[in-house]
């Protein structure tokens, strides 16, 4: 999802600068800002003169265009200048409604200022989510929490990027697989994470203390990550606001081939080269106001939400997340994993439904594209699910409103919970468990803050806690929580428990353990530990059913 939570502003103070190589980085000193004033940065850091270095529009690869287009990242490990203005974010990769470009793969990093020449820091490395189609880095900004870590004595560095989007980032087809050019937004994640490896000690960080952290579609891709032996020495541990690596579901590249062949026929220059696209989407003449109108033309065609997402690569993504679960094929590092109480809710449209439309909405959408699953098993799950989730129930999406729809059609609750519990509430379970079983450190959250929203508490309405973009003038319930969120995430990057006993008073965090399977209920009126119980049955048959799901 998109929060476009902060914006920077420069000050009028000494360039901090930064030398890495031959070349001098130029950034700028900033005040800590939220979205009017400065009350939120002053509540957390109790200065009047909040100030920070930012080093922004830092390219960590070569520019993804040309011949470039459709590869993997390129690190960039020099800058052919002797000084480089790092002042201001590069801009967002390319993508629909709003200002954007293809030579996008740049990385920006806010520290405290007066760091000594040895500082070795914590990292905290963030991926924006948008549904693999939107969002840049540009958006979020981090001062709030770097303001809070130096006022409780434990300083970290934040790091945010920008990624490939749409068929450039996660583009799908047999071409696509054949040359290699499938998830290649993941792998701009991890050339950035390499970039962070080989230069964020020049910025007073330490490599060996990286901390991912990442919402919606970023929660995704870091939980790709966590596959197999992708992060070796990356990153220590991650923290995933909703998003597992199976939440869009995964399915082979070649269910996507319409969508490739309408974007290509979409391409003025290509529309004539859909058997052997990539080669001429390579060529220089191709723009990126061709590229989007490609783009635009296979979103028009489609009745899909979300037509470029990962895709099963051989690779970073050899099989089903949850296959790959079960061989214990996965990074043993801590993390926190959660999600928020109506997940499903923006995702499901306003529109009447019964039994026979979610029925068919499940055989549409989970067609099956890999071994062992047939189309009868597919149909047996969804009666099974139409069954387990009756027409109405007080523990529906949306939650806050009970049996109440609010307007919104019939049945729309028991769709949206529905909506929620396979892309959201079984991943998040799922993998908690399974990690916990494994003997890996887990912290688990259920987010319940109300929302002022007919929709409950929605997908993306904890990001704005997490930022610090609470002030004191909302409600003290919504203050507390967040800047209890802000150290909970804080001691967990340093320390890799959420427990160190700095900033605010909070309760305990307990792990997730196999016998005591325990989420912290993220609310400020009752921040407390809860069992992870809830649509026990419902959620144990998604979870069953995984590879049915393409979880």
């Amino acid at each position: 999802m998109l929060f476009s939570l902060f914006i920077l502003v420069s000050r009028g103070s000494a360039t901090p600068q930064v030398q890495l190589g031959n070349t001098t980085l130029q950034g700028s000193s900033i005040p800590c800002l939220s979205r009017n004033s400065l009350e939120v940065c002053h509540a957390y850091a109790r200065w009047d003169d909040a100030v920070f270095q930012l080093k922004a529009g830092i390219p960590y690869a070569e520019p993804p265009i040309g011949s470039l287009r459709f590869s993997a990242p390129v690190l960039k490990t020099t800058i052919q200048s002797d000084t480089f203005d790092a002042t201001a974010f590069g801009p967002s990769c390319l993508q629909p409604g709003l200002p954007s470009a293809e030579d996008c793969l740049t990385v920006n990093i806010l520290r405290p200022a007066g760091l000594p020449q040895n500082a070795s820091l914590p990292v905290m490395f963030w991926t924006y989510g948008g549904g693999f189609s939107g969002g840049g880095a540009s958006q979020y900004n981090g001062s709030a929490i770097v303001a809070q870590s130096v006022l409780r004595g434990t300083p970290i560095i934040y790091v945010s990027f920008n990624y490939r989007l749409g068929p450039l980032g996660f583009a799908q087809g047999s071409e696509a697989s054949e040359r290699g050019a499938l998830n290649l937004g993941l792998r701009d994640q991890i050339a950035c994470l390499q970039w962070v490896q080989l230069f964020i000690g020049e910025f007073g960080g330490d490599g060996t203390k990286v901390t991912l952290f990442g919402q919606s579609a970023g929660a995704i891709m870091t939980a790709i990550l966590f596959l197999g032996n992708t992060l070796g020495n990356l990153a220590r541990a991650a923290i995933f606001e909703s998003g597992s690596a199976a939440t869009t579901a995964i399915f082979s590249p070649y269910k996507g081939e319409g969508d490739w062949q309408n974007f290509v026929a979409g391409v003025p220059s290509c529309s004539q080269n859909t058997s052997n696209a990539i080669d001429c989407l390579q060529q220089t003449n191709v723009n990126s106001s061709e590229i989007m109108a490609g783009w635009n033309a296979a979103d028009a065609q489609s009745s899909e939400l979300f037509l470029w997402t990962p895709t099963i690569d051989g690779a970073l993504l050899p099989d089903l997340p949850s296959r790959i679960w079960a061989n214990g094929n996965f990074s043993r590092v801590p993390f926190i994993c959660g999600t928020n109480l109506d997940e499903g809710t923006i995702f499901t449209p306003a529109r009447a439904f019964n039994g026979q439309i979610i029925f068919d909405l499940i055989m549409a959408n989970f067609s099956p594209t890999v071994p062992s699953v047939t189309t009868s098993d597919l149909q047996v799950a969804a009666q099974k699910i139409v069954q387990l989730y009756p027409n109405t129930t007080d523990s529906g999406s949306p939650s806050s409103n009970g049996n109440e729809t609010a307007g919104l059609p019939p049945q729309y609750e028991r769709a949206a919970t529905i909506e929620g519990d396979i892309a959201f509430q079984s991943l998040r379970r799922s993998w908690a468990q399974t990690a916990a079983e494994a003997g890996v450190k887990v912290f688990g959250y259920l987010f319940t803050q109300p929302q002022s929203s007919p929709l409950g508490v929605y997908h993306g309405s904890e990001v704005r806690f997490v930022y610090g973009g609470v002030s004191p003038a909302a409600s003290n319930s919504d203050y507390k929580l967040s800047i209890a969120m802000v150290d909970y995430w804080l001691s967990f990057a340093t320390s890799l428990d959420p427990n160190d006993g700095l900033g605010v008073p909070r309760p305990v965090w307990g792990a997730y353990t196999s016998d005591n399977p325990a989420l912290i209920q993220l609310n400020g009126d009752n921040l407390t530990l809860i069992a992870d119980d809830y649509r026990e049955e419902q959620i144990q048959y998604i979870i069953d059913k995984s590879p049915v799901f393409h979880h």
